[in-house]
């Protein structure tokens, strides 16, 4: 009897993995993972619940796309809004398995934080979770800054500057208001940008920013 064709969501855990060039050890990291997002989605609002079947492309892999474009060097890795764990805790996960920065994932939202501490306990990701909001957070000096889905550029960059190091780089997950977004925030802000194609979104970027300095006004 011929085997039944693999699902979709069977299909994008195996791009996921091809993605990556995953080890098996990894992969069950991330089922871990998916299990947990899932039970405890019943309790509280992690993702859109119509997401959730679209988890290992929607989310997993449009998170760990960022992981090739970390700096070989980067040594602490901030996430600002981790949220459900997105783009940070996949990049935990990915790193305890291949090598990466320290992560911090940043989360004003104790319910979600405690979410966050869970699957990174159960899954062996490592990352360090800050019950609190970004523009508290003073004692990181993170080489990457990472988001995702958290907030427009011109209320995201103040707390992306208050946390990356002067030679750091900035990751930033953006869909199909980036351009907009982007505009706005240069009457502000200078920084070198790069627009790197999303491998999820036709519409959106991930937008790597260098440099980043607000522009200073004359009183």
């Amino acid at each position: 009897m011929p085997k039944p064709p693999p699902s979709v969501s069977q299909q994008n855990r195996a791009a996921l993995a091809a993605a990556l060039d995953a080890p098996p050890a990894l992969m069950e990291r991330f089922d871990t993972y998916a299990a947990m997002l899932r039970r405890w989605q019943k309790r509280i609002n992690l993702v859109s619940s119509r997401s959730l079947d679209d988890l290992w492309a929607r989310h997993f892999l449009d998170s760990a796309q960022l992981f090739r474009h970390l700096p070989a060097e980067a040594q602490v890795l901030a996430d600002i809004g981790s949220g459900g764990g997105f783009p940070g805790l996949v990049l935990a996960i990915i790193g305890a398995e291949l090598g990466g920065p320290a992560v911090h994932l940043i989360e004003s939202d104790a319910r979600k934080a405690a979410f966050l501490r869970e699957v990174s306990r159960e899954t062996g990701a490592g990352a360090s979770v800050v019950n609190g909001r970004a523009e508290a957070v003073s004692e990181l000096c993170a080489d990457v800054v990472t988001a995702r889905a958290c907030a427009p550029l011109t209320r995201l960059l103040p707390w992306v500057s208050g946390l990356l190091a002067t030679d750091g780089v900035a990751l930033l997950l953006k869909g199909a208001t980036w351009r907009r977004e982007l505009t706005a925030a240069e009457k502000e802000w200078t920084m070198k940008t790069a627009e790197i194609p999303s491998l999820t979104d036709a519409s959106g970027v991930i937008l790597k920013l260098e440099g980043l300095t607000r522009i200073e006004r004359n009183q």
